[in-house]
C-alpha cells in the first residue's frame, strides 16, 4: 500500500492550463474518485501521478518519497504502481494466463512464483477457467478483467484506474464496479479511479474529488459531496437537482420569479441560489405544503413518477415520487408541494451561476 501527496501541482501545455494548485492527500488503502466533466484535467493528474506526465509545478510524493518534484522525476516502470486504462490493451496472440503473467516475466520471476501469483489474481477476478483462452474468446467485460488481473499480479502498491467500465454494457458495468471494489478490499490497495460517471464515484469511493476546469472543488465521501456540496456544480454534477434564485431575508427565502418563500435560518442575505432535489420534495394536501405550482410535464416511469413543477415566473422543481404516493397527479394539476430540504449558496453579484454548470 502507498499513500499519495500532492502538494501544489499545476500542468500547462503551452498557453492552455489544465491543473491549477491540484493539492490532495490520498491515505494507505483508500480508494479515491478524481471526478468531473470530460476535459476538466482528472486523467492528466492520473497520468501526472504515473508518471506519464510532467507536472509544470508542484510534488508529488509516494509515501515520503518524492516521484515527480522540479528536480526528482521517477519514470512509471521505478513508481510500483498498476495501470488500468480505458481501452483493455490486452495482447491478442497470448492467453489469459500469458497475459496476466507478462509484468512478472519480464522481471524474471520464477515459474512457480509466476504461477501461484497469477492463479491467485485469476481467482480474484472470476477467470481461472478462461485461462487458456485469448483475448478474441473473451466478451468485453472479461478482457477488462484480464487487464485489471494484469495490474493486480504484480502486487503494486498502488492502482491507477482511467475510466475502465466505459466501453462495457451498462448492466456489465453495474456488476464490474462491485468487483473492483471487493477486489480491493481483498489487496487492501490504494486505488486511484478516474471517471465522469457519478453513480460509479458513489458506489465505490471511500472519497470523491470533484474536478471542474482543472481547479478542485471538493473532495468529500460520496455521503458529503451528495448532502453538503460545495458549490452549484457540485451539486448539480453529482446528483439531480434544480435551482431557483432568491433573496435570503427575515427568516426566508423568496424565490425570484414566482414570489413564493421558503423558511431559512441559515447565515446567508441578500441574493441566493437555491437548489432543490427531487427526492428532497412530497406532494402535500392542498395549502400545507411550502411551494405550490402546476405540473408542467408528468412521466410514469412503472417504479416512480417524474414530474417537472412549474412555480412561475419561470421558477421550476423536479419530484420525483413513489406512483403510489403521487396517484391524481397528472399534466396541468395545481399541487402543493412540502419541500423537506434544501441547498443554498451565496450568489456573487452579477454572477450568471448557470454558465458555471456548462
Amino acid at each position: 500500500m502507498s499513500s499519495v501527496t500532492i502538494e501544489n501541482v499545476t500542468k500547462a501545455f503551452g498557453s492552455t492550463v489544465v491543473l491549477e494548485k491540484f493539492d490532495a492527500v490520498f491515505e494507505n488503502g483508500e480508494f479515491i474518485t478524481l471526478l468531473g466533466p470530460s476535459g476538466c484535467g482528472k486523467t492528466t493528474m492520473l497520468r501526472i501521478v504515473a508518471g506519464f506526465e510532467k507536472p509544470t509545478a508542484g510534488t508529488v510524493r509516494f509515501d515520503d518519497r518524492v516521484v515527480s518534484s522540479e528536480k526528482v522525476f521517477l519514470p512509471p516502470e521505478k513508481r510500483d504502481i498498476g495501470m488500468v486504462f480505458q481501452s483493455y490493451a490486452v495482447w491478442p496472440h497470448m492467453t489469459v494466463y500469458e497475459n496476466v503473467a507478462y509484468p512478472l516475466t519480464i522481471k524474471k520471476v520464477d515459474k512457480a512464483a509466476i504461477k501461484q501469483k497469477v492463479d491467485r489474481v485469476l481467482a480474484a477476478v472470476h477467470l481461472s477457467q478462461y485461462a487458456d483462452r485469448i483475448p478474441s474468446q473473451l466478451s468485453g467485460g472479461q478482457q477488462q478483467r484480464v487487464a485489471l488481473a494484469r495490474a493486480l499480479v504484480a502486487e503494486p502498491a498502488l492502482l491507477l484506474l482511467d475510466e475502465p467500465l466505459s466501453n462495457l454494457d451498462a448492466k456489465l458495468r453495474e456488476s464490474m464496479r462491485f468487483e473492483i471494489k471487493e477486489i480491493q478490499k481483498e489487496y487492501g490497495i490504494t486505488v486511484m479511479y478516474v471517471t465522469h460517471d457519478q453513480t460509479e464515484a458513489m458506489a465505490m469511493s471511500d472519497r470523491i474529488v470533484v474536478i471542474n476546469r482543472g481547479v478542485i472543488q471538493q473532495i468529500g465521501s460520496p455521503r458529503e459531496i451528495y448532502t453538503q456540496p460545495a458549490n452549484p456544480f457540485v451539486a448539480d454534477f453529482v446528483g439531480k437537482i434544480e435551482f431557483v434564485e432568491g433573496i435570503a431575508k427575515d427568516g426566508v427565502i423568496e424565490l425570484n420569479g414566482c414570489g413564493q418563500k421558503l423558511p431559512y435560518d441559515g447565515e446567508l442575505k441578500g441574493e441566493v441560489i437555491v437548489g432543490i432535489r427531487p427526492e428532497q420534495i412530497t406532494y402535500a394536501a392542498e395549502g400545507e405544503g411550502e411551494l405550490s405550482g402546476v405540473v408542467k410535464t408528468h412521466f410514469y416511469l412503472g417504479d416512480v413518477d417524474d414530474c417537472r413543477i412549474d412555480l412561475g415566473g419561470g421558477a421550476e422543481v423536479r419530484v420525483i415520487a413513489d406512483p403510489f404516493e403521487s396517484r391524481g397527479v397528472s399534466a396541468g394539476k395545481q399541487v402543493s408541494l412540502k419541500v423537506r430540504n434544501f441547498h443554498v449558496f451565496a450568489k456573487q453579484e452579477g454572477e450568471d451561476f448557470r454558465k458555471i454548470l456548462t
